[in-house]
């Protein structure tokens, strides 16, 4: 009883000469800083705070949500409420295969809510689900437009959920952790700091990128993200779909300040 007596009288201090220097110790403190949870179902259904733009859509399932992609492309599920700057962001999330792809997309640009109504263009597929070319082409223009969830591609940045580029930057920062579980829950912490972003997979490093880097890797590919347009340091949050079957389960999405040391 003592002890207890004295540990709160002892904290008791602390706090009062933390509010008499103005560093009181609480939620705004990194040293003391919790994870604060993301809504992501309400009632049954996905938070009114989440937005979706593209194709397909997300659906809630047993009080997760599940991606559920179009053959038509991709679709982006947009947290609206505010923007996320240096924090680090805690993904749990469970892909159905180990091939099964999404990604969470990180620093978008404001124009993003603009693109709500505007999915952009959609494959037509054949009876094996390849986009026709004709098809291919139309996307290909729609994306280099940044329509729909093309704009989050060129104008933020993705942490790759797909085998064993898990945690990689996509097209731009490779995984050094592979072996992805299909089936289990696992768990993504970004970091954002200043220009750089780092990615730890279930506790090991998984990717480093820094965007104020010069020698970026070349782009190969049309649906690869431009190098160009610069990204806000404080964004938008999004979760994509990506083609049929692609399965991707995602129970938790948490916040928190950057740690003091770092």
């Amino acid at each position: 009883m003592r002890n207890r007596a004295f540990a709160k009288t002892g904290w008791a201090l602390i706090a009062l000469a933390a509010a008499a220097t103005g560093a009181l110790i609480g939620a705004d403190s990194p040293a003391r800083s919790e994870w604060r949870f993301l809504p992501l179902v309400t009632n049954g259904k996905v938070d009114t705070n989440w937005v979706f733009l593209g194709w397909g859509k997300f659906a809630v399932e047993d009080g997760t949500l599940r991606t559920d992609p179009d053959p038509k492309g991709l679709g982006l599920l947009v947290y609206r409420k505010e923007k996320f700057g240096n924090c680090q962001i805690r993904v749990v999330f469970k892909p159905k295969e180990v091939k099964s792809n999404s990604g969470v997309y990180v620093r978008i640009g404001d124009g993003i809510l603009g693109e709500v109504n505007r999915p952009g263009a959609a494959f037509e597929r054949d009876a094996e689900g390849t986009p026709s070319k004709a098809s291919e082409e139309k996307m290909k223009a729609s994306a280099d437009r940044e329509e729909g969830p093309w704009f989050a591609v060129h104008q933020g940045y993705e942490a790759q959920i797909a085998g064993d580029s898990t945690g990689s930057i996509y097209s731009l920062a490779n995984a050094s952790v592979t072996g992805t579980k299909a089936g289990e829950w696992r768990t993504m912490i970004i970091t954002l700091d200043g220009t750089k972003i780092d990615v730890e997979l279930d506790g090991k490093p998984a990717s480093s990128f820094d965007s104020a880097k010069t020698d970026l890797p070349s782009r190969k590919q049309w649906y690869e993200p431009k190098r160009e347009p610069r990204r806000p340091e404080a964004g938008y949050l999004g979760l994509q779909t990506h083609d049929p079957g692609d399965v991707v389960w995602y129970k938790e999405i948490s916040v928190r300040s950057l740690p003091e040391a770092r």
